[in-house]
């Protein structure tokens, strides 16, 4: 049967509207669509694909337990659950893991689990979550409306109590808003969808401090920043700040659905059995990839290289920016990186993706400002070169046409 862009249109529900092209085949960090035409890929699955495509140990790792098992219900336990399981607790702060199949899932279960801690230690009063604007947390009902963005909660009804926000960075205002009635703070250490926002070290402090004296659990949504995206194999590790709950995605199944949530033995002895599930979350396909991704990304040369390619970025980006002047700064941290638009352009963070795509570069956006970056972890310095040249044109493109 074959299929078009126009095929979508006809079968798809229209929440999504994708590019005129479809690619079909990727390998590393190149990308070949329908037609056969090359595309250096920049936006990595939306930090997703954190090996580039088909790296040939995932493809081993899923081939090998393909040939043994695929699913069993949680009745059961499995092998590389366990085995993935084991190799999160002892590279961080965790005791405890529980398998889910998307960041969403993850960070739903990391909220349930605050609720359910609450009330088992403090009362049903102990209930509020407080997050922050611009924060993106899944398209659950529950953590959208976590998430601060009402672009994405408003039109679907009355939504989940007791969530309130408070802007990002902004201690005063989060100090104002927490109180003995917090049962958990949900935060990202660095703000992925909201534009690539690094915390300020004293701001992530304040919120550890804060917690801790109100008695509050502190979440951190490590969705996007986890799994070597920042240089560190989770963002939390160079904040100097432990989270009680951290949850895990996109990268650590390098391309294929997975999600985790990490917690303490004592935080997670409130989800007992029959409190929350999934039918496929820890299924052993999944396991098995997402342990082979976590395995290759857990290594001091793999995450310093992370650095090294973010300077080399940085460095050819200023060099594009000194020609253009489009940009006003490059926020971000390792493969994770945001260039936010200057006043001239303000609201065309799009207009530079699609003039991208027609260079052949695959790139994203974080709101209408930024255009983001969030490569392979293993992105090598050719394609980094040839991308920023193809992202040259493309920002020439756009500048000249003003």
């Amino acid at each position: 049967m074959k299929v078009t862009r126009a095929t979508f249109d006809e079968v798809m529900v229209p929440n999504y509207n994708p590019a005129g092209m479809v690619p079909v085949r990727g390998e590393g960090s190149r990308v070949w669509d329908q037609d056969g035409a090359e595309y250096i890929d920049f936006a990595g699955g939306i930090a997703v694909n954190v090996l580039g495509h088909c790296h040939p140990e995932l493809v081993k790792a899923l081939t090998e337990q393909g040939n043994k098992l695929w699913h069993l219900s949680n009745v059961f336990t499995n092998e590389p659950a366990m085995r993935l399981a084991s190799k999160l607790t002892s590279a961080t702060f965790a005791d405890k893991v529980y398998f889910a199949n998307s960041g969403a899932e993850a960070n739903e279960a990391a909220l349930k689990l605050a609720r359910r801690w609450a009330l088992d230690k403090h009362g049903e009063d102990k209930n509020q979550i407080i997050a922050f604007n611009k924060g993106f947390h899944g398209r659950t009902f529950f953590t959208v409306t976590v998430g601060g963005q009402a672009a994405y909660s408003d039109g679907f009804g009355p939504k989940p109590g007791a969530v309130d926000h408070c802007d990002y960075n902004d201690l005063e205002a989060f100090e104002k808003l927490i109180s003995d009635s917090t049962c958990a703070v949900m935060m990202e250490p660095l703000q992925g969808e909201g534009g690539i926002i690094s915390p300020d070290a004293d701001f992530v402090k304040g919120v550890r401090e804060l917690c801790d004296k109100h008695n509050a659990l502190l979440i951190f949504d490590e969705v996007q920043s986890g799994v070597g995206r920042t240089g560190h194999l989770y963002a939390y590790m160079g904040l100097g700040v432990t989270p009680d709950i951290l949850t895990s995605a996109k990268s650590l199944g390098g391309g294929f659905p997975i999600g985790a949530m990490l917690t303490t033995t004592e935080i997670a002895a409130h989800l007992k059995p029959g409190t929350h599930g999934s039918t496929y979350g820890g299924n052993p396909l999944a396991c098995a990839v997402a342990e082979k991704a976590f395995d290759i990304v857990n290594d001091p040369a793999v995450l310093e290289g992370v650095l090294q390619k973010e300077a080399l970025f940085r460095e050819l980006l200023a060099d594009i920016n000194n020609k253009y002047h489009v940009f006003s700064e490059i926020r971000g941290k390792g493969m994770l990186l945001g260039c936010a638009l200057n006043d001239d352009y303000q609201g065309r963070a799009r207009d530079f993706l699609v003039a991208s795509a027609d260079e052949k570069l695959m790139c994203l956006v974080a709101g209408m400002n930024v255009v983001r970056f969030a490569p392979s972890l293993i992105i090598p310095e050719e394609d980094i070169r040839e991308g920023m040249a193809r992202f040259e044109r493309a920002v020439a493109t756009v500048a000249n046409a003003k």
